[in-house]
This record gives C-alpha cells, structure tokens and sequence, in this order.
C-alpha cells in the first residue's frame, strides 16, 4: 500500500481543547491535510475531533477558516439554514487560488444558495430520483461491459484510471447528457484544470470555457431538433420557455459533468485499489455478489473522496461543540472526519461490508447533497462488479509504491492505478 508523505499529527496535550483558546487567536495549522493512507482520513482529523472539533485553519488563499470533524457537527451544519454556499461571499473558504474568481464567473449551482439554487435543483432531481436510475441499469452494464472488452483486447499492464474509471464515469454522463463522448481525455482535462488547487483562475476560465463551448454547441443543436436526452429535455422545458438563460443551463451542465464523472472515477480507481490491496475483501465479494451495494456504501464512507467540497460561510453566528463560528467567517464541513467518528460508526477505519445503519455523509447532507448519487451508486455498482466478475486475476502491475495519489484536487483520487491480469 502506498503511503505518501504524513503531516505530523496534533498532539492532544498540546492542541487547544473545545474553547480552551480565545477565538480571535491565529490558527496553529494549515489546511488542507495531507492523508498518510490513501483509504483513511488525515491523521490530523481524529485530534481534531477529540480536542478541536471546530478548528481554525489557514487556508492556501491565505485566508482563515473553520473546520468541522465530527458527525453531528457536519450534519447540523449543513442542515443550518443561516450557512450559505454562496461563492461570491468575500470569506468563501475556496482552497484553489482560481477557484472562487471562476466560480463567481460560472456561478456553478451548488455554489448558490436558495431560491437559485433550488430552481436548478428542481430541474435536474426528475431527471436522478431511484425509479429513473435503476430503468438506466441495463445500459450503464452494456456500456461497461463495452469498456471492459476493449480493456480485455488490448491487454495489460494498463492505467486502469483513464482506460476504465474515467471511462465509464464520463461515457456515462455523456450518454445521460446527449454530449458526445468520443475525447473522454477532454473531459477528465477539464476536470483536472478546474479541480486543481494550483490553477490560476485564468486557467480555470479557459479549461471551463472549453467546455461550455462543446455545450453550447449541443444546446444549440438540441433547440432546433430535441431528442430523448437530458439536455433536451431542460432545452424544451426550461430554456425555451425562458425559466433560465443560455448561461445558466450551460452552468448547470457544467457542473453535473465535472462533479458527477470527477467524483465517480475517483471512487472506482481508489475502490478497486482498496481490494487490491486487501484480498480478504475481494474474496468476500467474489464469495457473495450480494453484498456489492452494502460494500459501495462503506467504500463511499471510508474514502470519502469529496472530503472538503462542502465549503461554506457562516451568514450568522453558528453555535457547535461549545465554539462560535461568527458570521462571515468560512467554514468547511469535512465529509471524512464525520465517516471515521467513532461515536457514529463502531471501528471507523474497519471496512465492514457488514455495518448496519450506515448513514454515512459521502454525498453531503441537508439542501446541497448532491444530486446524482442514486446514479452513482449504480455506476460503482456496475464497475466493480464488473471488473471483479470478469477479471479474476487482477492485480497490480507493480507494486502499491507505484500508484500515484492525488493530494492537491477538489476531489481525493488517484491519477494513475497500472494493473494487469
């Protein structure tokens, strides 16, 4: 297993406890931190949660900034209806330098706050309910049954990053979408640029600018000649009848393309590394298919790969764990502290396919959880299974050191994963 460089975790008897330290004084540490273990949370977030469960940080930006750790912390957070997800919010805690400058620019909808944000919601929610994901079932399996032979054909050692991840999460949005799917690097290109917490917001602009020029085309093409597809449909129901402008449902589809196939890939590569990795675990799956939706949940509750997506301000004073999070401050709910505390899950870092009551946070939680997740669920569900069922000899081509991890993107993943068979 891989084991990337460690920041040094806090030391309780030296990390200020819950109100021991005046909340006007400078934070004692940076944020983001660093995972040891690409299958667990930061060392750094199990002090936390004992010692600092509202911590101040400093942030990339240079600016400060308030992290939460534990679960009943995040989830009232993100149930408070006085936080917003607004981007524009000067103390927006965005941790890329270009982040909140092309995010105020592109306005993605989970960046927004109600009612804009829920009439965007509103429009895409028909589109992912449970009913309509599970009638998808038999084409995402022919489409990754599709990837998996040209996979097979071709032969290995391969990146099973881009080769089969990012190949499934992106055809199959794509597919969703109506967008063709034929440079499935240029998505991942996008999502790469925009994701990364070194772009400028130059570099952003461009990446994201690309891309809206691929969507205008198709909107473009949609409006004069509608088909069955997903940017059809709010075409027809949503522009043409004037509820939202060019920009907005470009903006929109944006963002579903970059969160949904960003987020999907990730927790493919790192899942199957996970098994990899951990044989008694893989055997486990082979022995009974049946667990394969129990064991999705855990993999999407001990990686937790959109650990730090829900950013946030405080447009009130926020009382949690004995600490006031004042108004205007930033904040970020850590998705991966709330998945390994303790008081929730028994064993936090034990991958149970087992765990009852798993009602982990991986999907975010209150008005902004996110969207798609009936989807992806179905898109693991179908890739893992798949890959294990028809690969039985596959193992890494090379050792766990090989595999490089990706510290510094909106979404924690692997850039490559070379495996062969």
């Amino acid at each position: 297993m891989t084991t990337p460089q460690q920041s040094p975790a806090l030391d309780p008897e030296e990390s200020p406890g819950t109100g021991a330290a005046p909340e006007s004084a400078a934070p004692d540490r940076d944020f983001p931190m660093r995972r040891g273990c690409p299958f667990a949370a930061p060392a750094e977030y199990a002090a936390l949660r004992t010692d600092d469960p509202v911590a101040r940080v400093t942030l990339p930006t240079k600016k400060e900034a308030w992290v939460v750790t534990r679960y009943d912390d995040v989830r009232e957070l993100l149930s408070d209806p006085r936080i917003s997800a607004d981007i524009r919010r000067p103390n927006f805690p965005a941790l890329g330098e270009g982040e909140q400058e092309a995010g105020a620019k592109f306005r993605p909808f989970i960046r927004t706050d109600a009612p804009e944000h829920t009439k965007y919601r509103r429009m895409l929610l028909p589109v992912f309910t449970v009913r309509r994901v599970r009638a998808m079932r038999p084409a995402v399996q022919a489409r990754v049954d599709e990837i998996l032979d040209g996979l097979l054909a071709a032969g290995g050692p391969v990146d099973l990053v881009p080769a089969y991840a990012n190949a499934v999460s992106t055809s199959v949005i794509c597919e969703l979408l109506g967008i063709p799917g034929e440079n499935l690097e240029f998505f991942r290109d996008v999502t790469r640029i925009s994701g990364s917490r070194h772009s400028t917001a130059a570099q952003v602009s461009e990446a994201l600018g690309g891309l809206f020029g691929l969507l205008a085309e198709v909107v473009a093409a949609r409006r004069r000649e509608p088909r069955d597809d997903l940017i059809s449909k709010l075409v027809t129901e949503h522009l043409v009848t004037g509820e939202v402008t060019t920009e907005q449902l470009l903006s929109t589809l944006a963002i579903t393309i970059n969160a949904g196939r960003e987020t999907t890939t990730s927790m493919i590569a790192l899942s199957t590394y996970l098994l990899l990795d951990r044989p008694e675990l893989l055997e486990e799956l082979r022995a009974d298919p049946s667990l394969m939706p129990a064991a999705v949940d855990e993999f999407l509750r001990v990686l937790s790969v959109a650990d730090s997506i829900p950013l946030r301000v405080a447009a009130e004073d926020i009382d949690l764990s004995g600490r006031t999070v004042p108004a205007d401050d930033g904040v970020i709910a850590l998705l991966a502290g709330a998945n390994h505390d303790p008081e929730q899950f028994d064993d936090p870092e034990r991958v149970d396919f087992h765990r009852t009551d798993n009602h982990h946070v991986a999907f975010g939680y209150g008005v902004h959880q996110c969207v798609g997740q009936h989807l992806a669920r179905l898109e693991l569900e179908a890739a893992l299974e798949t890959l294990i069922r028809r690969v039985p000899t596959l193992r890494l081509a090379g050792s766990g050191n090989d595999v490089t991890v990706k510290h510094d993107s909106a979404t924690f993943g692997l850039d490559e994963l070379k495996v062969t068979w």
